[in-house]
């Protein structure tokens, strides 16, 4: 991009002439030259300006500005330097009228210095390191006193306790003191805690002075709190954000010099992060290092076009700058000359990396404070710049402080020495040699804030393992009490007592919600870690879920009643066997279990129903509710155990089909039973027929195919749950594969209960 291009509101501001009256001013002329500047072709423009100026008798502030402008725009910018530098000693120069020059040095200090080390599309550089699997997403930092929320994200104890969030800043799950996703009191994740402590032994120690020096500084004990973020410094002296807050601190203790030192290691660290030069200005510039100050400034615009706030800082400094020259003396000017342009390149290695933006000096016809004389041809690559001698003493010492202006522009590739003022000091810019990008979270780890050894090595399974089943977590849950176990695990505890298993803190209101979402940082440890036994694990669960949802082999059989096909029933759980039964069927998929009547000799009868859950409503006391309807008939083949509910391996039943004669019987008997049925039922009373009706419905219509479905008509069934039979005599009619059978038998119960009914 040319530098012409990075201000277009500056191309359309003209600054006001000081006389626009003056003798040998064309009002003409200059709107050519703005024409040329808005066309580009600055140099034009240029000369337009400076034929202007050759003629009058006193330089013209606003032309000035002009034609400085324009040679921003061209590139020339030790002439635009000068161009500016005269325009002081005539008034002021103002911040705003400095925009396009600063907006000019920052992008040549990108193109110099930045863009090899740049990445992304958006046009800003990497700022800092991305969130690493052990930082917390609030703070950005180590966890410390790791806090898991009901939503499975894990922060810092502190931040959920001093933050502002109200939502959860990775799912947007709401964390109010008054909601359900915020435990409270908040208690520390115990495995993660332990876990971080023995991965990171250092920073956790770090982090808590840390922690501990915000705390007093929000208290104002500025000394206590310095002391306590020097410990955590001399623990953890990599840490970026740590030096990024003692800077601070430093600076709000008026330590400007140890702010100075702290950010100097912090741009170092992180050459990069546009905050960390923004930190280092401001201490120099409170310092009163202006000139090295405007040096970070520049580099902070190069690093983050869009950040206004340091874009008009470094015009202020600058504004300094170039009016503090003319403040003590009156110093003789001569319009158009090269003098303070020449000094403000110097030394001469530094105008190198401006030879694709500037003129070849040639010489100058007009007069000048400073005699210019060629150096010696055996002198380095440079040797065709001029060679600078003062004549005055006191110009030069008034201008050799605004070297810096020019020092803040790259060195030629492989000389990265410069000189930041005309002291002779001289500092070292080191760019990046790499950019540490995390391919993904367990690479972050890894190399998680200059830690040399690999957390692969330190981490061992016996450190993620579950209290309960004593094998590695798999889906691991975090309660409110803190501690981590098992998904499965730990509903199976909560099916016998409402209690955390560890330290029996009581979990009605955990279990109520049934808040168990998994801990998202514990499954990214130990997928990135322990890969290979989570494998193992997960085959392992995967196995018994085959198994358990195989409805042939192993089929879970509820001991409560009689069940029928396409009947609804409602169950009440509350025994912990049934609370397991219940919910492996929901995880399974098949969503079905057996219902049979108890048997003395068996346990159950060897007859039943499968029954399809609907819905579940659980209670705080883990008791619920479950809405089922039957779905098949089945004879029980042998009889079993598991886990302490009962299992059966199965055949299911079905009606033998006739045809023939034998089916237009069978379609009359059908007939001549339903009339029967239907008229016992009209003839009921109102509230008995209401309280069938709540429970079971209507009865269901005739069917013109009774043998169209395995199980045979679904009236026959309504009928038989709504008459008023014993479990077993229900049971025997339920065990017949003939529908012709089903349909006497039913016929006579009719009959009876008819003859039994009071008159």
């Amino acid at each position: 991009m040319e530098p012409g291009a990075l201000s277009h509101q500056n191309e359309l501001y003209v600054h006001p002439l000081s006389n626009p009256g003056a003798v040998g001013i064309f009002p003409e002329m200059l709107e050519v030259a703005e024409e040329a500047n808005r066309a580009g072709d600055f140099n034009l423009a240029i000369e337009i300006y400076s034929s202007q100026l050759a003629d009058l008798q006193q330089p013209d502030r606003g032309l000035l500005l002009r034609k400085a402008e324009s040679l921003v725009r061209a590139g020339r910018i030790p002439e635009a330097l000068d161009s500016y530098c005269t325009t002081a000693r005539l008034g002021r120069i103002r911040p705003e009228e400095l925009s396009l020059l600063v907006e000019t040095i920052a992008h040549t200090v990108r193109e110099k210095e930045f863009n090899p080390f740049a990445h992304g599309t958006d046009g800003n550089f990497a700022e800092d390191d991305g969130l690493d699997l052990f930082s917390c997403p609030v703070c950005k930092c180590l966890l410390y006193e790791p806090t898991t929320v009901e939503c499975g994200h894990t922060f810092c104890k502190s931040c959920l306790e001093t933050a502002t969030i109200k939502d959860c800043v990775n799912c947007k799950s709401k964390l109010n003191k008054d909601g359900l996703v915020l435990p409270h009191p908040l208690r520390i994740n115990v495995v993660l805690s332990s876990l971080l402590e023995k991965l990171f032994p250092f920073e956790s120690k770090a982090r808590k002075f840390w922690i501990e020096g915000e705390v007093l500084w929000k208290k104002k004990n500025l000394k206590d709190a310095l002391e306590k973020y020097n410990t955590a410094v001399d623990l953890v002296p990599s840490s970026s954000r740590l030096l990024c807050q003692r800077a601070e601190l430093h600076m709000e203790m008026m330590s400007f010099s140890q702010a100075v030192q702290d950010t100097s290691s912090l741009c170092r660290m992180k050459p990069l992060w546009a905050k960390a030069h923004y930190l280092k200005a401001t201490a120099l510039s409170r310092a009163g290092q202006n000139d090295e100050a405007l040096q970070e400034y520049f580099k902070c615009v190069a690093l983050k076009p869009d950040w206004t706030k340091v874009k008009v800082e470094a015009q202020k400094v600058l504004s300094e700058l170039f009016s503090s020259m003319y403040d003590e003396e009156d110093l003789p000017l001569h319009h158009l000359q090269g003098g303070l342009s020449a000094l403000l390149i110097k030394p001469p290695a530094l105008l190198m990396s401006l030879r694709p933006h500037m003129q070849r000096p040639g010489s100058s016809s007009q007069e000048s404070e400073f005699s210019v004389t060629k150096s010696s041809p055996a002198a380095d690559s440079s040797s065709w710049l001029p060679t600078l001698t003062p004549k005055s003493d006191a110009a030069a010492g008034k201008c050799s402080m605004k070297v810096g202006v020019l020092a803040t522009l790259p060195a030629p590739p492989g000389d990265h020495k410069r000189k930041l003022s005309g002291e002779g000091l001289a500092t070292t810019f080191m760019p990046p040699s790499k950019i540490l990008k995390s391919a993904s979270s367990c690479q972050a780890a890894e190399v998680f804030r200059g830690e040399t050894a690999s957390s692969a090595v330190l981490l061992d399974s016996s450190d993620l393992e579950c209290s309960l089943c004593m094998r590695l977590f798999y889906e691991p849950v975090a309660t409110s009490c803190g501690h981590t176990f098992c998904l499965k695990c730990l509903e199976r505890c909560l099916d016998h007592n409402p209690n955390c298993p560890l330290c029996k803190e009581n979990l009605s209101e955990f279990l109520a919600t049934r808040g168990y979402n998994k801990t998202l940082l514990m499954e990214h440890i130990l997928q990135c870690y322990l890969g290979d036994e989570l494998a193992d694990r997960k085959k392992i669960h995967e196995e018994e879920l085959k198994e358990l949802s195989n409805l042939n082999q192993e089929v879970p059989i509820f001991v409560c009643t009689v069940a029928f096909p396409t009947i609804p029933c409602p169950l009440h759980v509350f025994e912990p066997r049934y609370r397991l039964m219940i919910r492996r069927s929901m995880e399974t998929g098949t969503k079905q279990f057996g219902m049979c009547i108890s048997d003395e000799l068996q346990g159950f009868a060897d007859y039943g129903c499968m029954l399809q859950v609907r819905d579940v409503k659980f209670f705080p006391d883990g008791r619920s509710v479950v809405d089922t309807i039957g779905v098949s008939r089945f004879k029980v083949v042998s009889h079993g155990q598991r886990d302490g509910y009962n299992t059966a391996k199965i055949e299911y039943l079905e009606d033998k089909k006739v045809d023939g004669d034998n089916l237009l019987e069978l379609l009359k008997l059908h007939d001549s039973v339903y009339e029967q049925a239907n008229s016992w039922f009209t003839s009921l009373k109102d509230n008995m027929k209401s309280q069938i009706l709540s429970h079971f419905g209507r009865l269901p219509s005739k069917d013109f195919d009774p043998q169209g479905t395995p199980d045979g008509p679904a009236w026959c069934w309504w009928l038989l749950a709504v008459l008023p039979l014993e479990n077993r005599a229900q049971l025997t009619i339920l065990a017949m594969t003939s529908l012709k059978d089903r349909l006497i038998a039913i016929r006579r119960v009719l009959i009876f209960v008819t003859r039994k009914r009071p008159r």
